[in-house]
C-alpha cells in the first residue's frame, strides 16, 4: 500500500505545481471580479460585450472548479488507501488501486494545460482556411477542414462564428474565416497553422482518378478592446468597402450591402466581415479584426519572429505540408514535424486531432526548454 501512498503524494505535488503554473489563484480572482461586473444592473446592455465577460467569467470557473475537485479527490483517495491499509481488507485494497489508477489518468489529462506557455495560449482564436493548388478538390477540402476544426471545437465546448467566406463555384469554399471562443482556443489551434496536404479519388472527377489537394491554414490569437486601442489606426489609412453577403443570416442577407471589406493601405491587410446582417456590425467587427492583426504586427517586429504568432508563411503546395490525409490507395493521417500517424482518417475528420495537436505542444515546449 505504500506504493500507492506514494503515488498519490506525488500526484497531490504535481497538482500543487499546477495550480502556481498555471496562475489559478488569478483565475480564481479574475473570475469572482468578473461575476461581480455581471451583476450590475447595466451589464446586459452591450450584448456583444455582455456575452464575452459571461463566456470568460464560465471558462476561468470550469477550470478553477476542476482542479479544485481533483485536488480534493486526491486528498480523499489518501485517507481511503489509508484506511484500507489499516484494515487489511484485500477489496477495498483493491478498490483503492482503481481509484489511484483512475486519478492518475484524469490527472495526466488536465496537467495537459501546462503545455500552454505561449503568451497568447489562452486567448481565442481566428482560424482562415485558404484553398490551394487543386482547384474544386481545393475547394472542397477546405470545407473538410472547417467541418474537422468545428467538430474538434464542439467537442471542447468551444463557440465558432463564421467571420467571412469565399464560396467555390462548385463546391466548397475558396477561402473561410472563423472565430474560435473557448480558454486556450489559441493554445490548441496554433498547431494546426501550415499547409494541409488531401489524397483521395476524386468525386469531381468522372474517370475517378486520384488527386492530390491542398488547402493554407492560419491561426491568430483574437485580440481584445484593449489590446486593439494599442494601435492607433488613423482612418485616413483604411479603405472600406461594401458588397453583398455570400452567407448565412436570413433572408434579406444576400439582397443587401451588408458585407463589409476594410484595407489597411500602408500595409495592404485586408479583412471582410459578412456574418452579421447590420452593415454597421460587420464594419464594426472588420475593424476590430484589422486593428488586431495591425498590433499582432507591431508584437511581431519586436519579437523580431512571425512564426511566434501566425507561424511561418507556406504557399499552399507540394512540399510544404505540415500533415497528410491520404484516403487512396490506403488510409492514413500523418503529421511531418511529429510524426504521429493514425489509419483512422474518418475519425480524424471528425475532429479527433488531439493527439496530433498534444504531440506538437509537447515538440514545442521542449525546444522551448533547450
Amino acid at each position: 500500500m505504500s506504493l500507492l501512498d506514494d503515488k498519490l503524494k506525488n500526484l497531490a505535488e504535481r497538482h500543487s505545481l499546477a495550480v502556481v503554473a498555471l496562475g489559478l489563484e488569478a483565475s480564481r480572482a479574475r473570475a469572482i471580479e468578473l461575476e461581480g461586473d455581471m451583476s450590475d444592473p447595466g451589464f446586459w446592455s452591450d450584448q456583444e460585450n455582455a456575452r464575452k465577460v459571461a463566456q470568460e467569467a464560465s471558462d476561468l470557473k470550469k477550470e478553477v472548479e476542476a482542479w479544485d475537485e481533483i485536488g480534493k479527490q486526491i486528498m480523499e483517495a489518501r485517507d481511503i488507501v489509508a484506511m484500507a491499509e489499516s484494515e487489511g481488507n484485500t477489496e477495498d485494497k483493491h478498490e483503492a488501486d482503481c481509484l489511484v489508477v483512475d486519478l492518475e489518468s484524469r490527472f495526466t489529462g488536465m496537467e495537459f494545460q501546462m503545455l500552454f506557455s505561449g503568451e497568447y495560449d489562452k486567448r481565442n482564436a481566428i482560424l482562415s482556411i485558404h484553398a490551394g493548388a487543386g482547384g474544386t478538390d481545393a475547394n472542397d477540402w477546405v470545407a473538410m477542414l472547417l467541418r474537422m476544426f468545428m467538430r474538434f471545437a464542439e467537442r471542447k465546448g468551444f463557440a465558432v462564428d463564421i467571420l467571412d467566406e469565399s464560396r467555390g463555384e462548385e463546391a466548397g469554399y475558396k477561402s473561410v474565416t472563423i472565430a474560435v471562443r473557448g480558454r486556450y482556443g489559441y493554445g490548441f489551434l496554433r498547431s494546426e497553422a501550415g499547409v494541409h496536404r488531401l489524397v483521395r479519388i476524386s468525386p469531381f472527377d468522372g474517370e475517378k482518378m486520384r488527386h492530390t489537394t491542398f488547402a493554407l491554414v492560419e491561426v491568430l490569437p483574437e485580440f481584445d478592446a484593449m489590446d486593439a486601442a494599442a494601435v492607433e489606426l488613423d482612418m485616413d489609412d483604411v479603405r472600406i468597402d461594401t458588397f453583398l453577403s455570400s452567407g448565412k443570416g436570413g433572408q434579406s442577407v444576400n439582397t443587401t450591402y451588408s458585407a463589409v471589406r476594410v484595407t489597411h493601405t500602408p500595409t495592404g491587410i485586408s479583412v471582410s466581415c459578412q456574418n452579421e446582417r447590420s452593415q454597421l456590425q460587420n464594419k464594426e467587427t472588420a475593424l476590430n479584426v484589422l486593428k488586431a492583426k495591425l498590433f499582432q504586427l507591431m508584437v511581431t517586429a519586436r519579437a523580431e519572429k512571425l512564426s511566434d504568432i501566425k507561424g511561418e508563411h507556406k504557399t499552399a503546395a507540394w512540399g510544404n505540408q505540415i500533415r497528410s490525409y491520404v484516403l487512396h490507395p490506403y488510409k492514413m493521417v500523418k503529421d511531418h514535424r511529429t510524426d504521429i500517424e493514425t489509419s483512422d482518417t474518418d475519425a480524424v475528420l471528425d475532429g479527433e486531432i488531439l493527439s496530433y495537436i498534444e504531440a506538437f505542444l509537447r515538440n514545442d515546449a521542449a525546444q522551448r526548454n533547450t
